[in-house]
């Protein structure tokens, strides 16, 4: 497979979480974070085509394929059998053939034992590829599906309406105006917290150490999302924090990374933390800006098809001593960057382990204006480890909990300034 063609057809990939900022045409979810579920998750966002990247929308329909099979043709009878049954014999009222059909997907999505492969509803997919530009109208804060399957509140952007109105990371979503979103999925629970700027949205929050849930009223705003944020810290080491692998990332990217070598920094410290992923493209040309020529990922298809993505060996910061900060949160693009980077010995890993999001989704346009999220590749580290379900275990593990955040402190940057300032 040409890999020319492979950045075209994977131009998305995995948004694990999602940033709930949003109004009636736009938002951002993130590959992680946004996705981008990159799904982030989710668990996602598959975003409108970058320069380079695929030609148009990455969103491309299949057509018809082959025709159905005598096995597939007689359990469709039966569908149909129950279908008719329902209409003409059903005492009480039925959804409409929309809904209807749309329970009738997520079932058969259901017995496929993959969250990540998904029917998106017509509103909700024009919402989520409007991602990519960066501006959205919204709450301004981090979510995720936790491992209880629920809607965690990852962290609320500084000075937005969901910090300012009290959401504090950990946080735990369980109703939006009154109406539950337990049992939901990301895009669903993202759909009903989104909306225009200036409206009133009220969450009911579950928050550790409260007896009881409570409600917050937060006024949604226009939130620009800042993909790269840096700074010289006072020991003489840059830092530099990457968001997502939205397009202009690698650009935003080298533009800090000029700006902070320039001052003969004695290392460099990436955060990737509760970074859900992004762009394909993104995460190989983020990467080449600080490892040499070689390996950045392997993909593999069901099928055993191989396709392996190379760095160039042409990026600024190839030589500073580097760490990287992963978290949890961390996921899809942010693994495919940290995992290259442990595995040809560029960068330490500090933090805790990794999401594990190692698969690849490809968008599918439906007729009625939904997208089916299909997964198609999984993702392996130059030296062969599997990203998806195990995640990646830093070389200095170092937790950061809820109490720690809450006191302003993070023990895991400063265990990455005194790597870099003593080697040990």
């Amino acid at each position: 497979m040409d890999s020319g063609k492979s950045f075209f057809k994977y131009a998305i990939v995995i948004f694990l979480f999602a940033v709930v900022v949003c109004s009636a045409y736009g938002a951002g979810f993130g590959s992680g974070w946004y996705y981008r579920s990159t799904t982030s998750a989710a668990e996602c966002a598959e975003c409108p085509a970058q320069p380079g990247a695929s030609a148009g929308s990455p969103i491309q329909s299949q057509g018809a394929g082959p025709g159905p099979t005598a096995e597939e043709e007689r359990a469709f009878r039966v569908f149909w059998e129950v279908w008719t049954t329902l209409k003409d014999e059903y005492y009480g009222d039925l959804p409409d053939a929309d809904k209807m059909t749309e329970g009738a997907i997520r079932g058969v999505l259901q017995t496929l034992d993959d969250k990540f492969t998904s029917y998106i509803e017509p509103n909700l997919a024009r919402v989520i590829n409007e991602d990519s530009s960066g501006t959205f109208e919204g709450i301004g804060a981090l979510v995720r599906i936790n491992e209880d399957n629920r809607l965690e509140i990852s962290r609320p952007f500084q000075g937005q309406p969901a910090e300012k109105a009290g959401v504090q990371a950990g946080d735990l979503v369980l109703a939006v105006d009154g109406e539950s979103i337990l049992g939901l999925g990301l895009y669903e629970a993202i759909g009903l917290i989104r909306g225009p700027a200036g409206s009133k949205v009220v969450l009911t929050i579950e928050r550790t150490g409260e007896v009881e849930p409570f409600d917050v009223t937060i006024i949604r705003a226009k939130i620009d999302i800042p993909v790269v944020e840096y700074e010289m810290l006072p020991e003489g080491i840059a830092y530099v924090s990457l968001f997502e692998f939205s397009a202009p990332a690698t650009e935003r990217m080298e533009a800090a990374l000029k700006e902070l070598l320039a001052q003969n920094p004695k290392g460099l410290i990436l955060d990737l933390r509760d970074n859900p992923g992004g762009f394909l493209r993104q995460s190989i040309e983020v990467s080449d800006l600080f490892m040499p020529a070689g390996v950045v990922v392997i993909e593999r298809t069901n099928d055993g098809e191989e396709q392996i993505f190379k760095a160039t060996s042409k990026g600024p910061a190839q030589d500073i001593p580097l760490v990287v900060l992963v978290n949890a949160g961390s996921a899809s693009a942010s693994e495919i960057v940290a995992g290259a980077l442990q595995d040809t010995g560029r960068a330490k890993l500090i933090g805790e382990r990794t999401f594990g999001k190692g698969s690849v989704q490809m968008p599918q346009a439906l007729s009625n204006g939904a997208e089916l999220r299909v997964t198609i590749a999984r993702w392996f580290t130059p030296n062969n480890r599997a990203i998806h379900g195990e995640g990646l275990e830093p070389d200095i593990e170092v937790p950061l909990t809820i109490d720690d955040f809450k006191a302003g402190l993070d023990p895991q940057l400063d265990r990455a300034i005194e790597y870099l300032l003593t080697g040990e």
